[in-house]
């Protein structure tokens, strides 16, 4: 058995089985890649050589982006954003069959768009809305699935902080700016396809919608949303247009909802300890992510994987279709039980060869594998978005998986229209000329 090989294994079943015994994802990580180094060179260059590549993986201009949008979406949080945007979508589409699902999901999308958090919006509209769908007759649990599952969305429509570290993960084969237009579609789609399962239940459960509102009522609720909506336009349409990069629409986004915040009277001064503090810690936690990440990714990058298993797979396997649905479920079960931003960083490198050779756009693949984890997080064993939506919702995890299963189904629907139907992810960018 050659060295790699070696290598390979104790990669894998170190790293599974830290993962396994309970220890931090980064730390496992970070541990793996050491020990796998220590077979292929000495100890003491093995510890210097995982140090320098967790440094430089770090050092990235547009890694900047990350802190401020992270930053920004924790103002937001604080600055009564969701509940003006929670207003518009009841006064917009309150008054269909199970209305407030819907207002659910159209808050969580708007407000996880402008946040770029999937957790920042499960927090701020589950805690907002929860206890006005109970008070409606709505199960908690059922509450508590259509806000975990819609919360997926702000990970795919930009500002995303994911679609920045797949694009550092692609080496540079998709920019941000391609890959934050290509969001828009499937986002989308996501978001529709779970209304239509929401609607499906409603009609079923006879559940309760609210009275049909006013035109003037939709206006006023439109113009005090008005302000928030706007920051996806600058932000988004800044870097399209070329005006300003990912990082400095970053920090535009966090100047304008500070002072979005003080305009809804929402943001006190004493308010920024306690977020600057929460931003921080955030940030320290993705970035030594990242790190580790980086430094298992060179590694891969060392050892050969990506050519041997784009090898592996394109002479054993002929036929396109299959591949990519292999793939698919591949990364469908890592999504279970590792994080997104270590995913992202680890298995881009691996996977993406593979589909280009295929002929596959990476910017295509980018919108597959963060759909593929967007389902894992909502998905026991370790699913964040899981554990953040019971918490808020009051309800034990285990009476939220029934419910939330058939939401699941259908955002595996639409990651199956994305995989299969290209356009659907390239079609904006193309028209934006991002992309040939």
């Amino acid at each position: 058995m050659s060295i790699e090989t070696i290598s390979i294994i104790v990669l894998f079943l170190s790293f599974i089985g830290l993962l396994a015994y309970g220890v931090p994802v980064a730390y496992a990580i970070g541990i793996s890649t050491t020990l796998t180094l220590v077979l292929n060179i000495a100890y003491l260059p093995a510890t210097t050589t995982a140090a320098q590549r967790m440094t430089t993986g770090i050092d990235n201009f547009a890694l900047l982006a990350i802190p401020f949008f992270i930053l920004a979406g924790e103002i937001m949080n604080t600055g009564g954003i969701a509940n003006r945007l929670i207003e518009f979508a009841k006064s917009l589409i309150g008054s269909l069959p199970g209305g407030l699902a819907f207002v659910n999901i159209i808050a969580a999308m708007l407000f996880g768009a402008i946040s770029g958090s999937a957790v920042a919006a499960a927090s701020a509209i589950g805690s907002t809305l929860t206890d006005k769908m109970e008070k409606e007759g709505y199960p908690r649990e059922f509450s508590a699935s259509v806000n975990i599952s819609s919360s997926t969305t702000g990970l795919l429509i930009p500002p995303s902080n994911v679609l920045i570290i797949f694009a550092l993960a692609s080496g540079g084969t998709a920019s941000v700016a391609a890959l934050f237009i290509a969001g828009y579609v499937p986002g989308i789609l996501v978001g529709l396809a779970l209304m239509v399962m929401v609607y499906v239940y409603a009609r079923r459960k006879g559940l309760p919608r609210a009275p049909r509102v006013s035109f003037k009522k939709l206006f006023l609720d439109f113009r005090r949303a008005f302000l928030s909506l706007t920051l996806l336009v600058i932000v988004v349409g800044g870097i399209v247009v070329g005006v300003f990069t990912a990082t400095e629409a970053a920090a535009i986004a966090v100047v304008y909802a500070i002072l979005l915040g003080f305009i809804n009277k929402e943001l006190k001064f004493s308010d920024f300890k306690p977020l600057l503090l929460r931003s921080a810690r955030t940030t320290a936690i993705v970035m030594f992510l990242i790190a580790t990440s980086m430094a298992m990714s060179w590694l891969f990058s060392f050892e050969g994987i990506p050519q041997l298993l784009t090898s592996a797979l394109l002479d054993n396997v002929s036929n396109p279709i299959l591949i990519f649905l292999m793939i698919n479920i591949i990364l469908l079960i890592i999504g279970t039980f590792m994080d997104m931003t270590p995913a992202v960083l680890i298995f881009t490198p691996i996977f993406l060869p593979v589909a280009m050779a295929l002929g596959m756009h990476p910017v295509q693949f980018g919108m597959i594998i963060v759909l593929n984890l967007c389902i894992g997080i909502c998905t026991p064993p370790v699913g964040t978005l899981l554990f953040v939506g019971s918490g808020v919702a009051k309800v034990p995890v285990t009476k939220v998986i029934q419910p939330l299963l058939p939401l699941l189904a259908v955002m595996v629907a639409v990651l199956m229209a994305i995989t299969y139907f290209p356009e659907l992810s390239l079609w904006l960018p193309r028209t934006f000329g991002l992309i040939d």
